[in-house]
């Protein structure tokens, strides 16, 4: 075959879905490994018509994984974010939604040996340094996709995987508020920046003269919204800490508004062109943690219950997330000790992705 054959697993993770790599099936040259994955999903091209990719950021992720170089993680998760209709891979943020298939690979492909009943997986997130623990279900020595877990966003119900962070604070910025302020205004506009595992942008829907309950295709098509997030997006970028972001995409950017379902707060998430069709996992992370300290635009917006240990239904357009917040109380305020959701997991297909011999001849 006069093609490069590349041992490949397709899993959805989460809400997502992505190509599943072994970091040794890889080239080590980091400007070939690019040009492989763009060849893997088929970028730049919208349809993305020559590769598995999905045409959607969403589908367009790849995740690398290792056994880790760490003592403190059983394995090393490099994510790709392959964009869709431009010549670049980015690797400045983590997905916690393909993260939720990386326990199982783990498992699967026999980097991490199986346990009786669960089998804890600890994550090294390589695009920030922090770690994730995942909890895979594994009856038997294991893994099981069938249960009944539901998440929005995704049809059918599938085996729970509890997924708890550490240290996510600052991970990509420096700190949970890297502008040093919990509001800060830009354009006239008032906004909170914040990173606990995911920089964030979050402002009020109602401070763009919208609802915050507008259909994705119609924020999607909102021109003139999206050029002024984006302007915004561009300032906001040196001043956490990010430097120019007009080639990267982070920080994502949020539009706020009070919940119509019962849940803490309504969402609307920019990632960063685009509007997601729910909300990502550490979005959703450092969401929930904005909805809970006073003082960032959440604060009247969002719906906060009583007690330390509390559970934020992020709403989103497909449905909503649940966040699992411990907050820790001290002389100098309220801050997040630790966060946890639950994700579910599939294999979808395992195999070999093709790529020209020209992308890269020496394997």
């Amino acid at each position: 075959m006069m093609q490069t054959r590349i041992p490949c697993v397709q899993m959805r993770g989460g809400t997502s879905k992505g190509a599943y790599f072994h970091a040794s099936d890889l080239p080590d040259d980091a400007t070939v490994r690019d040009a492989v994955l763009l060849a893997v999903m088929g970028s730049p091209d919208p349809r993305q018509i020559d590769g598995i990719g999905g045409a959607d950021p969403l589908t367009s992720k790849v995740a690398i994984v290792s056994p880790s170089t760490r003592a403190d993680a059983d394995v090393d998760y490099l994510f790709a974010q392959v964009v869709v209709n431009e010549a670049r891979v980015d690797y400045g943020q983590n997905c916690g939604n393909i993260l939720a298939g990386v326990g199982p690979f783990a498992i699967e492909t026999g980097i991490v040996a199986a346990q009786e009943g669960v089998t804890p997986v600890a994550i090294h997130m390589v695009n920030t340094g922090q770690i994730a623990v995942a909890h895979v279900a594994t009856p038997g020595g294991r893994v099981v996709y069938e249960g009944d877990q539901r998440i929005d966003g995704v049809p059918g119900t599938a085996a729970s995987i509890p997924i708890a962070f550490r240290d996510t604070a600052g991970s990509s910025c420096g700190a949970l508020f890297p502008t040093g302020k919990r509001q800060d205004v830009i354009d006239g506009v008032s906004l909170t920046c914040i990173d606990n595992g995911m920089p964030m942008v979050l402002m009020r829907a109602q401070d763009f003269g919208r609802t915050g309950n507008e259909t994705r295709e119609a924020l999607d098509a909102d021109t003139a919204l999206k050029a002024r997030i984006e302007a915004i997006r561009l300032k906001v970028g040196p001043m956490m800490n990010l430097g120019d972001v007009s080639e990267r995409t982070v920080p994502k950017m949020c539009l706020v508004s009070p919940p119509e379902h019962g849940g803490a707060v309504n969402t609307r998430c920019f990632i960063p062109h685009r509007c997601h069709a729910s909300i990502g996992v550490l979005a959703a992370v450092s969401v929930a943690t904005a909805v809970a300290m006073p003082g960032t635009v959440c604060e009247g917006v969002g719906v906060v219950p009583d007690g330390d240990h509390i559970k934020l239904e992020i709403e989103h357009p497909t449905g909503h997330m649940g966040v699992e917040i411990a907050l820790e109380r001290t002389a100098d305020g309220v801050s997040v000790a630790q966060a946890a959701l639950i994700r579910t997991a599939r294999w979808l297909f395992d195999g070999h992705v093709c790529v020209p011999r020209g992308v890269w001849a020496d394997r």
